[in-house]
């Protein structure tokens, strides 16, 4: 009785074969709803048991016959060294040719190492068996050549047919006198040559086409498995132990690749379905290893090959015997363990991703066939750019329609402000706007604008009283600080209304047009215009976000009460966190600070930046403001976050916060507009030169010619020095070498090109190339010769 427990998959891509003491056929099943299959192999797929076959003992090896038939036709090796051909239950094919029960027996008894049917000549089979003194170790039997049983009228066998049976049952070919076959395998592009692993020393090449046989033979105890990479036959694969190598059989002398493995191995085999990926078992395991050996030519020679290894897991949950590829399904193959348990398991495969200048990602699904995402599905920052470049985004006349065709709201917000700095710098807002621009400040930043000196150039502070204000509940005074710079920093920010009350209604009723309810009552509040941020929350429409909520929120901003012992006041403090929205934490933050502490208010990230610089410009002391603002500067730089030029403007530390913008998004389109339209004065920096060829090339690999165009043509405007390269140049159509070095005034002298030094040269007349002397193409109208007469 045999102990293996082994799998093989059949011609036939649906059925497959186990055997050990007896051998079954099962055919695959696809789990469904209503499917009950005899076995379960995966998730996906289960078995049914179609037939067994116990006909047979003592089983040492078996193989099926390579032909794709509804019939399975195996052969079966014993301990013997009989090969016995059999089949699951009666054959219309095979019965009518005879094979099944046919034996085919050696000279002498010794066990069977190993049978296989030839690939190509599908009547051929290869049988390995153990030393014999005086018999063969490899046999080439002819199943087609086998005598057929014929009786005469007596009902005996004739003494003819007796003798011709003799005759006609030796193999067809043999190999290897004295010697023991371990395993063996064909080559597929010949049905004449093998590769056997014999004696325990050597593997052997076989040809029989030669009447000697062997063709090469090496020194290796590594004649086990035995096994040819069906996808470059110049290349085979056998172990020993717990070593295992690949030999290249055009130097068989040593192998090329040795692999170590912790314990003796009991099955290899190359994968069918993919280049160089051989599977591994060893013994008293439960995963399968894999190895993806990759073969490198470096110019004519091939370099010793790097190895990829995998340890898969298929789920045993007992150690596995052995393990078989599928002929055609990827990837896929089949183990069964020491318990009988069976498993169906695909490797999923390393992929390698490509991202195409179309902005598609493409990446193999198996070895036929590709898959990508559009550009459009993904939506990342090249897709944006891309669209944004069609619409001509950042090439517009001025920057505030940029910000209209912008969906990303911080890019927008940096626009509008470039286009309001710009205008109030022409203005004259912040002074003589030559000074300002010789100071590299086209669009200067409020850290640069407030020079407020705390010992000789101080803010004045204000104390306004509640009640004068119109909060008749309240008995208190709110600290304003005043001073030129602050009121300028103030307007860079879009609060330009200190004493244009007609401004601050018009932003404010602007804000509520745009639903930004809880923001224009804020701002109110801010600027100490409690009722009509009371007004703006009651009408706040019902459909409008949180809209009833804003009118409870009006409601109790209608008690505002300055002591800070009343009751509204205390609870007002308290409530104050459970709010969402970040305009209103802020406005009763505002109402409930104590000591003019506002860091609840100046804090609160939902706020725009430029409302808190505005606060902060309204109600900070000088020296807190100034700490405030180099804060909040030096952590949106960090950040990469654009509102961080309203601090910085347009000067050195504004150049680094574009460069980490660039890096945490990747818009290099943004990046390079802003640096080229707002940074003029640093248009000539390496980091702007940078940012610049690298928007061009990515416009270019995405053939955007016309955008490249405008964009050339925008950054021309701000680099009127440059002279862009010369780009085109005449070339001889003989020698193809360029004749532009005479054209722009060199003349060749001895194989050299020098200077020509009189003025009677500027005109140039060349009629010939300087290179080859042939003539240069004459002007279709008037023949003269191209570059006849070139005026310098």
């Amino acid at each position: 009785m045999s102990t293996k427990l082994e799998v093989i998959w059949t011609p036939q891509p649906n059925k497959f074969i186990t055997w050990g003491t007896d051998i079954c056929l099962y055919e695959l099943q696809q789990l469904r709803n209503n499917s009950n299959p005899n076995i379960k192999l995966s998730s996906t797929y289960g078995a049914n048991l179609l037939a067994t076959n116990t006909n047979h003992h003592y089983v040492k090896c078996l193989d099926i016959h390579p032909k794709v038939d509804s019939d399975l036709l195996m052969a079966i090796g014993n301990i013997y060294g009989k090969v016995t051909l059999s089949t699951f239950g009666p054959s219309s094919i095979f019965d009518a040719q005879g094979l099944p029960g046919k034996d085919f027996v050696p000279r002498h008894s010794r066990p069977c190492n190993t049978v296989l049917w030839n690939p190509i000549d599908n009547n051929v089979l290869a049988v390995g068996l153990e030393k014999y003194r005086s018999d063969f170790g490899v046999l080439l039997w002819d199943i087609m050549k086998f005598p057929t049983s014929t009786e005469n009228n007596s009902g005996r066998l004739s003494m003819n047919t007796v003798q011709l049976a003799v005759e006609l049952a030796k193999p067809t070919a043999e190999f290897g006198i004295s010697e023991s076959a371990h395993s063996l395998d064909w080559f597929r592009s010949s049905s004449k040559q093998m590769a056997v692993g014999m004696n325990n020393k050597n593997i052997k090449l076989l040809d029989f086409r030669d009447p000697n046989k062997v063709v090469i033979s090496n020194l290796t105890k590594a004649v086990y498995g035995v096994c040819v990479d069906p996808h470059n036959e110049k290349h085979l694969a056998s172990y020993s132990d717990n070593q295992s190598f690949i030999w290249d059989i055009r130097n068989f002398e040593k192998p090329i690749l040795t692999l170590s493995h912790a314990k003796p191995l009991l099955k290899i085999e190359w994968c069918p379905t993919k280049y160089n990926l051989l599977g591994a078992l060893q013994k008293d395991s439960s995963c399968i290893t894999l190895y993806d050996i990759q073969h490198t030519l470096v110019g004519n020679e091939e370099i010793e090959p790097s190895v990829l290894e995998r340890n898969v897991l298929p789920g045993s949950p007992h150690n596995i015997t052995s393990f078989s590829w599928h002929a055609s399904d990827e990837n896929r193959f089949l183990t069964i363990a020491l318990s009988g348990s069976i498993i169906d398991y695909t490797v999923f495969d390393r992929i390698t991703l490509n991202w195409g200048a179309t902005s598609h990602v493409v990446w193999t699904y198996g070895c036929k066939t590709m898959k990508y995402i559009q550009d459009n599905t993904l939506n990342d920052i090249s897709y944006k750019i891309k669209k944004r470049a069609k619409l001509e985004y950042g090439l517009k006349d001025e920057f505030w329609k940029n910000s209209e065709i912008i969906e990303d709201e911080m890019l927008s917000n940096v626009w509008n402000w470039l286009y309001l700095s710009g205008k109030l710098v022409d203005k004259g807002v912040f002074g003589d706007k030559d000074i300002v621009r010789g100071a590299y400040c086209k669009h200067p930043g409020v850290q640069s604008i407030l020079k407020i000196d705390p010992n000789s150039n101080k803010s004045e502070v204000v104390n306004m009283n509640w009640a004068d204000l119109g909060n008749t509940n309240c008995t208190g005074t709110i600290r304003v600080y005043r001073h030129d710079d602050r009121q300028k920093a103030m307007r860079l920010c879009s609060w330009h209304f200190d004493s244009y009350t007609n401004a601050l209604l018009e932003f404010l009723q602007q804000l509520e047009k745009d639903q930004s309810c809880t923001r224009a009552a804020a701002i109110a509040v801010f600027n100490l215009k409690i009722k009509l941020a009371i007004e703006i929350l009651g009408r706040a429409p019902d459909h409008a976000h949180n809209g009833p909520t804003l009118q409870i929120v009006a409601m109790a901003l209608a008690g505002f009460c300055d002591d800070k012992n009343s009751t509204w006041k205390h609870y007002c403090s308290a409530l104050r966190t459970k709010l969402s929205d970040p305009y209103l934490k802020a406005l009763f933050a505002f109402l409930t600070a104590d000591n003019y502490n506002y860091d609840n208010v100046l804090n609160e990230n939902g706020i725009a930046v430029d409302d808190r610089v505005a606060f902060a410009c309204m109600f900070l002391p000088d020296n807190k403001l100034h700490s405030y603002l180099k804060k909040l500067s030096e952590t949106l730089t960090e950040e990469g976050n654009l509102d961080g030029l309203l601090l910085t403007g347009t000067n050195a530390d504004g150049i680094k916060l574009l460069q980490k913008y660039l890096d945490a998004t990747g818009d290099i389109q943004s990046t390079a507009l802003i640096g080229v339209q707002a940074f003029s004065e640093d248009i000539n920096s390496d980091a702007v030169k940078g940012w610049v060829e690298s928007y061009r090339n990515l416009l270019d690999t995405w053939q955007l010619w016309n955008e490249r165009a405008k964009f050339d043509i925008m950054l021309s405007a701000y680099r009127p020095n440059e002279k862009q390269p010369q780009q085109v140049f005449v070339s001889c159509n003989f020698c193809g070498k360029s004749i532009s070095a005479c054209m722009q005034g060199l003349s060749r002298t001895r194989g050299q090109f020098t200077r020509m030094g009189s003025a009677a040269n500027n005109n140039l007349k060349m009629s010939s190339c300087p290179n080859c002397r042939k003539p240069l193409p004459r002007c279709a109208i008037c023949l003269m010769h191209m570059g006849t007469k070139l005026v310098l």
